[in-house]
């Protein structure tokens, strides 16, 4: 939530929504249902508190970047959704009734249903949609407006209700799996030897925990918190200095390795929104072509649904490590996230900005086998850094199956000829990373896409993307 909320100047949020999973709820004692890591009544919930930790220091992002919402209009969007057991979808809720509005409104663009926890609250939604439209004239309209606006992401399926009512009844609803390991747990086990330190206490205190109201509030091995009072046998991230066998005889259920205190824990949903920003790598626009919120590939037996689970890019050795989609980018992600912290208590002139980039020839290109395509990009940066550009060929998020030869300039120029081979239809595409010689050093991409045209084909436009519309 914190890192998001550093991010909302470049994402449209249009609510947040508290909701159950398998890992937390509410109970009802009417019933007998005790809560599940739920805070006690009265308790600030952690996604106010976040939305507090950001009103701190708001006066301060705001001088970044004019298009920080205000703390006011965040908790605006705040609504308690379907919460008081796993996979509740009972009745309407206030949750529930903001995604059912979003998704009936008449405003452009597709919405992304991101299920941080279970997606019963959105899986309620649907349903009253369902309930309201179901066998009337305007069904059918209702129903292809929805699956065509909503787009479902979640890390990992936290209750039933996708199986059990929203596949079921809107089968031609997009679900896109984020499940990365990178940002999850069992990150140390996918990292890049030279991203190991990005776990460690010295970056994260550094870059993290000590950097404001924001880093206080962000959880750490050790820190001494919980998720919720009592005894919880699965929750010892507060502790430290303890092996694994010495929280055994605690009574904990060592599930992941006790990390040196301070450390980083996890961040699993992050890797849901990080999809959405803007970095110029438009991971939204297709869950195959990739970014800082992974890759994925469809299912076989179904095309609406996505998952990263067994996607694979190839490194510069040509091995396939697990997660790579996603964890070819964490250094990049972390390095932004130390820069926008520091936005948080220091001014423009005292931190670091990504450069700002666009390509000449525009991002989506429409060329034949053998013509030559050149790609002219620009670069700027606002703090007056030296900026270098490199480019490479993201294999496999293209549809053509071989490789380009680049030829770069110092400037940035890059060329290359389309494959004699490609037949039509195929995409080519080119990544260019322009990354500035700041304190972080950041990078700002561009993603051009190269389709292949028949022969016979006229060459338009290169499309959006353009300098002169950027």
């Amino acid at each position: 939530m914190l890192r998001m909320l550093l991010y909302s100047n470049e994402i449209n949020l249009v609510g947040l929504v508290y909701s159950a999973s398998q890992h937390h709820y509410l109970g009802d004692p009417a019933i007998g249902l005790a809560p599940h890591r739920w805070p006690v009544p009265g308790a600030r919930l952690h996604i106010d508190e976040a939305v507090d930790a950001y009103a701190e220091v708001y006066p301060n992002l705001v001088q970044h970047d004019a298009n920080y919402p205000t703390p006011a209009h965040l908790r605006s969007l705040i609504r308690t959704g379907n919460i008081v057991n796993v996979g509740d979808m009972a009745a309407d809720t206030p949750g529930s009734d903001l995604i059912k509005e979003v998704l009936l409104d008449d405003e452009p663009g597709q919405v992304f249903l991101q299920a941080w926890g279970g997606p019963n609250t959105i899986a309620r939604a649907l349903k009253s949609i369902e309930d309201e439209y179901r066998g009337t004239p305007q069904w059918d309209e209702i129903y292809q407006k929805v699956v065509d606006k909503a787009v479902l992401t979640s890390f990992g399926q936290q209750d039933t209700t996708f199986a059990t009512y929203i596949k079921p009844n809107w089968p031609d609803l997009q679900n896109r799996e984020v499940a990365t390991s990178i940002w999850g747990y069992g990150s140390r086990g996918v990292a890049k030897p030279a991203d190991a330190f990005y776990h460690s206490p010295e970056w994260t205190k550094a870059n993290v925990s000590d950097v404001g109201p924001m880093g206080a509030a962000y959880r750490v091995w050790g820190d001494g918190k919980q998720m919720a009072a009592g005894f919880d046998d699965e929750d010892y991230f507060g502790l430290s200095g303890y092996t694994a066998d010495e929280l055994r005889a605690m009574g904990y259920l060592v599930w992941t390795p006790p990390q040196a205190k301070g450390s980083w824990i996890s961040e699993g949903d992050s890797s849901n929104f990080a999809l959405l920003i803007d970095n110029g790598l438009r991971n939204w626009q297709d869950p195959r072509w990739g970014g800082w919120g992974g890759r994925q590939i469809v299912s076989p037996t179904d095309p609406n649904r996505w998952s990263n689970r067994g996607a694979l890019d190839a490194d510069e050795t040509g091995a396939t490590p697990r997660d790579y989609p996603a964890a070819r980018w964490f250094s990049d992600f972390q390095n932004d996230f130390a820069a926008r912290m520091q936005w948080t208590v220091k001014g423009v002139d005292e931190t670091n900005h990504a450069p700002r980039t666009c390509v000449a020839q525009g991002l989506d290109l429409t060329r034949r086998p053998g013509q030559p395509v050149v790609l002219n990009p620009r670069a700027t940066d606002r703090d007056g850094d030296a900026v270098t550009v490199e480019w490479w060929q993201y294999r496999e998020a293209g549809t053509y199956p071989g490789t380009v030869e680049l030829t770069t300039n110092p400037g940035g120029v890059t060329r290359f000829r389309v494959p004699a081979d490609a037949q039509p239809g195929q995409t080519i595409h080119l990544i260019m990373e322009a990354t500035d010689d700041g304190t972080p050093a950041l990078t700002h991409y561009q993603r051009v896409v190269v389709t292949v045209a028949d022969q016979r084909d006229p060459m338009g436009p290169g499309g959006p993307g353009g300098c002169a519309q950027n």
